[in-house]
């Protein structure tokens, strides 16, 4: 542990960062409960309304790489304060918004605030904590974010029903300003400070990168994969958007001084198939939350209050597992406890898209959640364990930054694709996509939108599925590599 670190409780630290990462994990779902009662206040169709999500989850991914620098060469402490005050502005900006556009503006500088934070709180764990307690952390940690992303749909569907959707924004406010003071009070500063330089060509090549993918996967079906503007259409916005991210790459490779994706980063086994596993399971929790949410009001019928506490189940199982899993972690192979929570976090997804229904019983669909909770529960916290376990002390910042970033391009490429793939099905299931998600689909159309949820949900245990092979990749011995990483903090 660091020097500063030995002055607090690193619990009592812990705390205080956990209510911002808090925040950032539950706005990452809670717009979801929310999308029919936006659709019909500002005016919005589906694609509009789901770029709010994707708005906050890339303008969240894409600075990641370099709030990790930025918090090793200017303090971690300050770093995480300054995003923490930029995200409960911009919530207070977004819960006074009157259109749907000025919405999206005030979520990208949301997400902006929630990237300058979230590498920090990671980095944190690895100096507050010594080796042999850092899994019981991150387990800690997991499971905030774990219990954060169903919380969403719960406090959110309570606050639509009682105060409408801009609370689901406002609450934000007090909630950030508390954590600002305990983290004041609480974090501990003073940590040793690196000069970094900052590639901001990699920054630009990533981000537009992104921004064209994404662009072109969740627009798609809205300009019938055609022209966008001009002669250029949507594949060659998909195209671009991937030569940039390949241009990215061959860019740190050449890029001597300091790149802000270093290489040597891949030459760690476990942190490879760390976050391929973490993007992995970021796509699934994105593109089970959307299709999920609509399937609760559009189908079942329930109001936005009995849709969240339906995911209730979710949240608990998720809490409860978490910070056993972590636990577990440092005493076994990681490798095996994700793994675990991968299968049984698709087998959950699975289930879900073979009993939707109309006539689907409410109490068979809680229990399948509180299943998907304990697969999310037991995956989020080893998998961070196992990809920082035995990284240099001189690389954590950037491990941590792409660590998060992987797992927020897969929820950002998650939410774009299921998207775009539901509003296909509903399409050509109802004929009629302007009307889809909103709460006042006939009887008569509802069979046809269980069954376009039903497909739609089988992509996410395809990728779960996936990620569990990069989980095999992961080695299954990692005792070794503590007394270095001891060393190195």
């Amino acid at each position: 542990m660091s020097p500063a670190a030995k002055q607090v409780n690193p619990w009592a630290a812990l705390s205080a960062l956990c209510v911002g990462f808090f925040l950032i994990m539950m706005d990452t779902t809670i717009v979801n409960v929310a999308i029919p009662d936006m659709l019909t206040e500002l005016h919005a169709d589906l694609n509009q309304i789901t770029w709010v999500n994707s708005v906050y989850l890339l303008t969240y991914a894409v600075p990641l790489l370099i709030a990790g620098r930025l918090g090793d060469r200017l303090g971690r402490k300050p770093v995480f304060l300054a995003g923490m005050a930029i995200f409960t502005a911009a919530s207070l900006w977004c819960g006074l918004s009157g259109s749907v556009e000025m919405l999206v503006v005030a979520r990208a500088v949301q997400g902006i605030g929630a990237a300058t934070m979230a590498p920090q709180t990671m980095a944190f764990i690895t100096t507050l904590f010594p080796a042999d307690r850092r899994g019981a952390a991150l387990g800690a940690w997991g499971a905030v974010a774990g219990g954060a992303t169903t919380v969403g749909p719960l406090l959110g569907g309570f606050l639509v029903g009682s105060l409408g959707w801009q609370w689901i924004f406002l609450v934000n406010v007090p909630i950030g300003l508390i954590g600002l003071v305990m983290a004041l009070r609480l974090v501990p500063g003073g940590q040793e400070t690196h000069s970094h330089r900052f590639d901001l060509v990699g920054t630009l090549l990533s981000g537009l990168g992104l921004l064209a993918l994404v662009f072109g996967v969740q627009n798609g079906q809205q300009y019938h994969w055609g022209a966008v503007f001009g002669p250029i259409n949507v594949v060659e916005i998909i195209v671009a958007g991937l030569v940039l991210l390949i241009a990215f790459v061959v860019w740190q490779r050449y890029n001597t001084r300091e790149p802000l994706m270093p290489l040597a980063l891949f030459g760690h086994r476990n942190f490879s198939a760390a976050t391929v596993a973490a993007a992995s399971i970021g796509f699934a929790l994105t593109g089970l939350y959307l299709p999920l949410t609509l399937f609760l009001q559009s189908v079942m019928g329930l109001s936005p209050l009995q849709a969240g506490v339906l995911m209730v189940p979710l949240a608990v199982s998720a809490g409860i597992v978490g910070p056993f899993a972590g636990t577990l972690s440092d005493r076994i192979s990681g490798k095996w406890v994700v793994l675990t929570g991968f299968l049984i976090f698709a087998a959950g997804i699975g289930l879900i898209a073979v009993v939707a229904g109309p006539d689907t019983n409410p109490w068979l669909l809680g229990a399948v959640l509180f299943l998907c909770g304990i697969g999310t529960g037991t995956a989020f916290a080893p998998m961070a364990n196992v990809a920082t376990a035995d990284m240099p002390g001189e690389l954590m910042g950037a491990a941590s930054g792409f660590y998060n970033v992987t797992r927020q391009v897969g929820s950002v490429v998650g939410s774009a694709l299921v998207s775009v793939l539901l509003q296909a099905r509903l399409s050509a299931s109802l004929h009629s996509p302007d009307a889809t998600a909103t709460s006042n689909v006939p009887p008569a159309s509802r069979p046809g939108f269980a069954d376009a949820v039903s497909t739609t949900l089988l992509l996410p245990v395809v990728v779960l599925l996936l990620g569990s092979a990069a989980c095999l990749a992961m080695t299954s011995r990692r005792k070794a590599a503590e007394p270095e990483l001891a060393r190195t903090h």
